[in-house]
């Protein structure tokens, strides 16, 4: 189950963190169709954020079709939004890198600027694939 993690420094709407961070989990194959979203009251507890916070997250994703609502049962995943390609092997070597990035005295802001810079250099405005 995913366990959100919300920055209140970010200047990010907290809905969107959690639209976010589900979309992340989508992505990595961390969350699969079938999957049960946690329930409104367990993201509140962890988090401190405020039922309709959690409830606007969760219908913006039903909204794009990643998620259904269930009455009385839940939220579950519909569909995935990873790729089709084995990503492991490309993972592996991103996981030795941010090691050497940190063993460099790169901080996690330094890095995320890094890999923020080279994304948009590869891949055009408006380009996902």
């Amino acid at each position: 189950m995913i366990a959100y993690r919300i920055d209140r420094r970010s200047g990010v709407a907290t809905y969107l963190q959690i639209v976010q961070q589900t979309r992340q989990a989508l992505r990595l194959g961390l969350l699969e169709p079938g999957d049960k979203l946690p329930t409104a009251r367990e993201v509140v507890e962890a988090t401190a954020v405020n039922p309709n916070t959690v409830l606007k997250a969760y219908r913006e994703l039903e909204r794009e079709g990643l998620v259904e609502a269930q009455r009385g049962l839940g939220t579950f995943v519909r569909r995935t939004l990873g790729p089709d390609a084995d990503t492991g092997p490309l993972q592996a070597e991103l996981a030795e890198w941010a090691a050497r990035a940190r063993k460099a005295g790169l901080g996690r802001e330094d890095v995320a600027a890094l890999c923020t810079a080279v994304l948009d250099s590869t891949y055009p405005e408006g380009e996902e694939r």
